[in-house]
């Protein structure tokens, strides 16, 4: 499988089939993982998170053909994370979602207690004691990625509306837009617990580079902000077989021994 072959279609270049070009797909410190409250261990010495973000620094909305990212400059400590597990200050870099379908609408990568969400947001960061981000992912404690759990209600969240608002402007594989003035933290439950673990990104390259801080509570969005994600799609524009961008979310992976930490008892 070539470098970048990869997708989310079943049989043909879904997640199962990774571990061809990525052979680190089948390591021992892969993510997403399965938390089981139970199973988790309370750490005292875990910190607050700290979010410091500031809207100026958002930049752009890009369809990349596996999901949309939103991407912030990071050429400064204006946008940081701190605090929680980390020893460092993290610069944000970008977000970017995964999430289910109309028929299959459970589409969350980390599952908490047995429930699968319906989608996945996660907030990437790197160790600003690395030159950028490209160094950063060659290392063990290199990233820092937030991940919160999305359920559907029936009220919308009036944080998602600005990016469900501009969605139709990159439908398409590509397809970019202009996405200033945003407040990451408007994406965030009120309750701040976390758990972390050890593991990797949940894309190719899989690299294991990632401290996972996964929030205890969901956010809740609604059908109508859930149907705008279905209505993207993983291929160009003017492809011959447009395919809707849906389920573009990674199984669970064996916790090889791990231990997953929590905040709160």
């Amino acid at each position: 499988m070539s470098h970048h072959n990869w997708g989310y279609e079943t049989g043909v270049n879904g997640p199962e089939t990774w571990h061809k070009g990525y052979p680190i797909a089948l390591g021992s410190k892969q993510s997403p993982v399965e938390i089981q409250s139970k199973d988790t261990e309370y750490d005292s010495s875990l910190k607050p998170l700290e979010f410091h973000y500031d809207p100026s620094t958002a930049k752009r909305i890009v369809n990349n053909g596996h999901s949309f990212n939103v991407e912030f400059n990071d050429s400064s400590d204006k946008s940081v994370l701190c605090g929680g597990p980390l020893a460092e200050k993290y610069r944000l870099a970008q977000f970017h979602f995964h999430w289910g379908s109309q028929k299959q609408p459970n589409g969350s990568e980390h599952t908490l207690n047995g429930k699968q969400f319906a989608a996945e947001l996660h907030l990437v960061h790197w160790n600003t004691k690395y030159e950028s981000m490209q160094n950063a992912v060659n290392k063990c404690d290199g990233l820092a990625v937030v991940g919160v759990l999305i359920e559907v209600g029936s009220h919308p969240m009036p944080g998602l509306e600005k990016i469900t608002n501009i969605l139709d402007k990159i439908q398409t594989k590509g397809k970019e837009a202009t996405f200033n003035d945003f407040n990451p933290q408007d994406l965030l439950p009120n309750s701040l617990e976390f758990y972390t673990y050890p593991g990797s990104l949940t894309t190719p390259p899989l690299s294991e580079c990632v401290t996972w801080i996964v929030l205890n509570k969901p956010i809740t969005v609604s059908h109508e902000q859930m149907s705008k994600f279905y209505n993207l799609y993983f291929t160009s524009e003017g492809e011959a077989s447009a395919k809707h961008m849906v389920n573009n979310w990674r199984p669970v992976q064996n916790l090889s021994g791990r231990k997953i930490r929590r905040s709160f008892r």
